[in-house]
């Protein structure tokens, strides 16, 4: 389904099946709404899944003046539950897509029944929005944009980290939904290397002051594979949280919706069962 955001940029939401409460899918800097799929048959079961690109990624326009600012994706998810219909729609975030379904059910109260968000990229409110190097974003420059083939890129990745963790389905989708044909017969990313650096440093993450005013349930999610990142504060963000929780898998690192869908979607699902 296309839709716009706010501000004019146009949008691919997918429809992944089911009937029932419906439920957003919101994905991780870098990757896109297909790389979810191997979720949905364990959601569909009570739930309509939906699952959006956001701006700049997947099937989705970048915006032509290149805003890619987290609250600007933030307008997207509110889009995308208007476009829906069916609100207050659960809400499942991995990293990035976690932080803006909590930006948007604090900039529009009621967006959303319940979340479950996968090591969201809320921030120590010392972080602030303090200039200096992102070594997401240098590494995300880094990047190879493009491949002979969507085989050679999955052969590429399967064998080396981090997307190695990935379940050989999880990774297959990401590849399938992640690249571009390309005019030489190759494919390309369909978010830039650029583009998913400037969307690690772009302004207006949350900060874990800002979820006190969260009065959803929130279950906080993280694995236990990676000392540093999103799992180290993500249980300051439970605790911010009036109705958080917090879940850590010891088996999983940060790309634990890729590593274990059935798992993570499992726990997503009691979680809204238990709303």
């Amino acid at each position: 389904m296309r839709i716009t955001s706010a501000d004019g940029v146009g949008l691919e939401l997918h429809d992944l099946g089911g009937d029932g409460p419906p439920v957003l899918v919101v994905h991780a800097t870098g990757f896109c709404a297909g790389a979810y799929r191997p979720m949905a048959p364990i959601l569909t079961a009570d739930h309509h899944v939906w699952a959006l690109d956001v701006r700049a990624h997947g099937a989705s326009d970048r915006p032509a003046d290149g805003d890619l600012s987290w609250r600007r994706v933030a307008d997207d998810v509110l889009a995308a539950v208007d476009a829906i219909g069916d609100g207050p729609v659960f809400g499942l975030g991995h990293s990035m897509g976690g932080a803006c379904l909590a930006l948007a059910e604090l900039e529009r109260p009621g967006t959303l029944r319940a979340a479950y968000l996968f090591e969201p990229i809320i921030i120590p409110d010392e972080w602030g929005e303090a200039p200096g190097s992102n070594p997401l974003a240098a590494a995300a420059r880094r990047r190879r944009p493009s491949f002979g083939s969507r085989a050679e890129a999955l052969a590429r990745y399967a064998g080396r980290p981090p997307l190695g963790v990935c379940r050989a389905d999880a990774l297959a989708a990401y590849v399938a939904h992640g690249f571009v044909d390309a005019p030489d017969g190759g494919v390309t990313l369909a978010c830039t290397p650029d583009d998913e650096a400037a969307t690690f440093e772009a302004p207006g993450k949350p900060t874990i002051s800002q979820v006190h005013d969260l009065a959803i349930p929130v279950t906080v999610a993280c694995g236990d594979r990676d000392a540093l990142g999103p799992a180290s504060f993500a249980p300051a963000v439970a605790e911010a949280i009036d109705r958080g929780r917090l879940l850590r898998y010891r088996h999983l690192g940060h790309f634990g919706p890729f590593t274990d869908p059935d798992t993570v979607g499992e726990d997503a699902l009691a979680a809204f069962a238990h709303a």
